[in-house]
């Protein structure tokens, strides 16, 4: 039987000042989420239409998995790291999966 799972999804949405420089910051954090348990999936991509905005797009386990992710180590750095690179706070966005589909 299936493994039941009640999966998170987060966007955070980053306007660089320094696009080069949060790159680094985003790579990073996307190579450290993957490890992290309950995550299901990183996915980090560049808008075409707006230079220098960045989307990082995360599937988690459940709220407890994305919740505790928020707090840890990988999140801070992150966040340091985005210090001096963005035009304005990132937009985050937390939602509820209707419909999404899981490669796992």
């Amino acid at each position: 039987m299936a493994e039941e799972l009640e999966l998170t999804i987060v966007t955070m949405t980053f306007d660089a000042s320094d696009p080069e420089g949060l790159a680094g910051v985003l790579a990073n954090y996307v190579v450290v989420t993957r490890m992290v348990p309950g995550c299901r999936n990183v996915d980090w991509c560049a808008s075409l239409s707006t230079p220098g905005r960045f989307l990082v797009v995360e599937k988690w386990e459940n709220p407890a998995a994305q919740r505790a992710h928020l707090d840890a180590p990988g999140t801070v750095t992150m966040a340091e790291g985005c210090r001096g690179r963005l035009r304005r706070a990132p937009a985050i966005e937390l939602y509820e999966a209707i419909s999404a589909h899981d490669l796992r």
